[in-house]
């Protein structure tokens, strides 16, 4: 039940990108950042989570999300010159000294939700400065630098800590269609593992209807040509769903599949073609998140086909993790065997899966953005029932009632809690 609570709540207090529009005006280079002020006023360190919730900082996060915008305001003015010895801004190799020039922040709202707030700072440029860097401490997290006012303009995704290649003040930093594609394919893997929860229940929801790859790749890809329409759609501003509609309507996609699973016995004629109408609703989605700091005007096709291949290996990657986990519970359920040999694995296994929840590594915690026990814990729950279809081979369909069963109830009881918070709560 901690897990299903933690899982469930994990966008509550989502973390987004920062958004910072640089443009040159009257021999200054002037900087408005859309970002989430209270996280930076927390000290929370955006590199290791993916949800607020989860930092020691949590309650004074908290807290400062419901100050009124001129109290919030007045805790970032006092907290701006910590921040500024935090940012990198040089011209020419000469560093730069920022200066806050304005402070805008949203109206209260909805406490659970990340709050829009923007902040405005300049820096006097060097005479003759030609090429700029800018970036930021890690703890910051992401940063996306969108160059205005110039032809062929720089448009970077930044990973925390990351500082941008020299800008060209004048423009011509314009990303190649395949530097924009490369670029694009971390970005699309990420939004699956690990910052796609919700996606990664939906695939895992058709893995365990029926565990062969071939009709699994086939449902994948159905669901990412699905998902690319409407993602280009939306960014094209020819598609635009509100999140609030969107959002339930996903996890009622995940209840639907999980649920599908208890009933039916394999695939059934109709399924692509229901996979492919969830995919047009995910890629709604996608684009919600995508749509936070854009795709490049020039080079929006090579990006957004870039983004989809992440998001399809990501995808596979998740197929791919759960069926090495359950491969040896399949063999022997199809008759291999190798008794024996699952026991002692998923011994193995179930061992490191409980100290990895239980030592929760720094870095491994950093690089899935959550708790490390918040993916070791299922894993381990999946070892236990995958030994104990092993322990009942000798039943009928041992491993669908014992294992696919099993955890399609547990997706779906997600999606559906999914769905009543983003409805009700």
């Amino acid at each position: 039940m901690l897990w299903f609570t933690t899982l469930a709540t994990a966008y509550a207090h989502e973390v987004l990108p920062s958004i910072t529009d640089m443009t040159e005006v009257d021999g200054r280079l002037v900087f408005e950042m859309e970002a989430n002020l209270e996280s930076f006023v927390a000290g929370i360190d955006l590199t290791a989570t993916e949800d607020t919730n989860n930092t020691p900082q949590a309650e004074n996060y908290d807290a400062l999300r419901a100050l009124t915008p001129e109290a919030l305001e007045e805790r970032f003015r006092g907290f701006w010159p910590q921040m500024a010895a935090a940012i990198t801004l040089n011209a020419d190799g000469m560093a730069m000294t920022p200066e806050l020039q304005e402070v805008a922040v949203g109206p209260v709202g909805n406490v659970e939700l990340v709050r829009p707030s923007k902040i405005v700072f300049s820096a006097v440029l060097p005479e003759g400065a030609e090429r700029v860097q800018f970036g930021w401490d890690a703890a910051f997290g992401v940063l996306v630098v969108r160059q205005m006012g110039v032809d062929a303009p720089y448009d970077g995704y930044l990973e925390a800590g990351a500082i941008s290649d020299p800008i060209q003040l004048a423009g011509g930093d314009q990303a190649t269609g395949w530097e924009s594609f490369l670029r694009y394919i971390p970005v699309g893997f990420d939004h699956i593992v690990p910052k796609g929860l919700d996606h990664i229940l939906f695939v895992l929801g058709l893995f365990f209807l029926a565990a062969q790859m071939r009709p699994l790749i086939v449902q994948v890809s159905l669901f990412t040509l699905a998902h690319t329409i409407t993602l280009a759609l939306a960014a094209l501003g020819y598609v635009n769903i509100p999140g609030s509609i969107v959002e339930p309507l996903i996890a009622a996609s995940i209840v639907f599949v999980a649920v599908e699973n208890i009933w039916a016995r394999g695939i059934s004629r109709w399924r692509p073609f229901v996979i492919f109408g969830f995919g047009l609703l995910h890629g709604l989605g996608f684009a919600s998140v995508l749509g936070d700091f854009g795709l490049p005007d020039g080079t929006f096709v090579p990006a957004l086909i870039g983004f989809n291949v992440g998001v399809e290996v990501g995808q596979l990657a998740v197929i791919a993790v759960m069926f090495l986990c359950v491969w040896q519970a399949l063999r022997v359920d199809r008759g291999e065997n190798e008794v024996g040999q699952g026991f002692a694995l998923y011994g193995v296994l179930l061992v490191v899966a409980i100290a990895l929840a239980v030592l929760n590594p720094a870095s491994l915690a950093t690089l899935l953005e959550n708790p490390v026990w918040l993916f070791a814990a299922p894993l381990a729950a999946v070892f236990v029932l995958c030994a104990l279809s092993i322990q009942l081979r000798d039943q009928m369909e041992a491993y669908r009632r014992i294992v696919a069963i099993p955890c399609s109830i547990a997706i779906a009881f997600i999606g559906a809690y999914w769905f009543i918070e983003r409805v009700f709560l």
